[in-house]
């Protein structure tokens, strides 16, 4: 609930043009710099009490954002609406069916019965869902947001952008403190170089823009994200920290600075104001289950790979994790080509 009401109300707030590319150019590095430095914060806290300790951190954050939202954030014009129900239910358990199933098979195959299951179940139910939102009076996902070519490339590229990263954090994470012998503190510390990286860019994102179209921009990000990650995807079990991990990550900082805000904008622009809240609802919800799905098929590419010999095991698994990861982002780059670059150049032309 959170994350689409925060965008919403960025979208709401900020006319398209660029004053909302400054908004969502620092929405991206605040989130950017929020991901990283959770990793040495929860790293800290694992280190000097417990990693179950790091869960509890939301609480005091938790706190101080209702205080900070109830003073500063202002009423919005309420509205009687009929929740969708079944369409949430749907969506949910079709989503989630979808996960299981994929993560059984790292274990069982694909095509044992525990596997097939619940991957034919999460089909059809999100099949369903596509027939109850067509149909409701009030869906929860407005099937006219996937009217724009831009808007759909922007959910699809961002599906497969933010699986790629959801898998680059997680077996990097695993792969210097298992191969390394690094503390959960010290492999929090490793990403800064990405997150220092990050940061200065995102915030020339809005000049940028004012040079460069926003797919190109975009697509930028998106190659040397690819760059990086198929760098950082050559991973053995003697690979150093600074050639091998930190100057990947330089790459992977510096795409994920580019990338963020366009692909946010790209996700938002020309909704109207009625349907705010489901774009950024639906923005959420790809990154979400992109990230999910994705982890699951990485972890699944991973067990596929076994040396039997613990941290060489370690190293070969997580290769090929974020070698999976490479071809998710490569699939990026050809869905901005495809779909955002020339759906861009048309609105271009029609304004014209």
């Amino acid at each position: 609930m959170l994350a689409p009401s925060a965008l919403s109300l960025l979208t709401r707030s900020f006319p398209e043009g660029p004053a909302r590319n400054r908004a969502m150019a620092a929405y991206s590095a605040v989130a950017g710099l929020g991901a990283v430095f959770s990793l040495v914060v929860g790293g800290l806290v694992a280190d000097l009490i417990s990693w179950r300790a790091g869960f509890f951190l939301n609480v005091p954050i938790g706190i101080a954002m209702m205080v900070l939202a109830a003073r500063f954030l202002p009423e919005t014009t309420r509205q009687r609406v009929r929740f969708d129900v079944v369409g949430a239910l749907l969506a949910m358990l079709g989503s989630t069916a979808l996960v299981l199933g994929i993560v059984d098979a790292a274990d069982l195959g694909w095509t044992a019965p525990a596997t097939l299951i619940p991957l034919v179940a999460g089909v059809a139910m999100l099949t369903l869902f596509v027939g109850v939102e067509w149909r409701a009076a009030q869906p929860i996902v407005p099937l006219q947001l996937f009217a724009s070519r831009e808007r759909t490339g922007a959910r699809i590229t961002r599906m497969l952008y933010m699986g790629a990263m959801i898998g680059f954090f997680f077996f990097t994470a695993q792969f210097v403190q298992s191969v390394y012998h690094w503390t959960p503190l010290q492999a929090g510390l490793a990403f800064l170089p990405m997150t220092l990286v990050n940061f200065v860019l995102a915030i020339q994102v809005p000049r940028l823009l004012g040079r460069v179209s926003r797919p190109r921009v975009l697509l930028i990000g998106v190659v040397l994200t690819t760059a990086g990650m198929v760098w950082l995807s050559r991973l053995d079990l003697h690979t150093p920290y600074l050639t091998g991990v930190a100057l990947p990550m330089l790459l992977i900082g510096a795409g994920q600075g580019m990338a963020l805000a366009p692909l946010t904008s790209s996700g938002v622009d020309g909704v109207a104001p009625v349907d705010a809240g489901a774009a950024s609802g639906l923005i959420n919800t790809v990154h979400q289950i992109g990230s999910a799905l994705s982890l699951s098929i990485l972890t699944a590419v991973a067990a596929t790979v076994s040396t039997g010999h613990g941290a060489t095991d370690i190293a070969a698994r997580s290769g090929a994790a974020l070698t999976g990861s490479a071809v998710l982002l490569a699939l990026a780059v050809v869905a901005v080509l495809t779909l955002l670059v020339p759906a861009r150049a048309t609105r271009t032309e029609r304004s014209l």
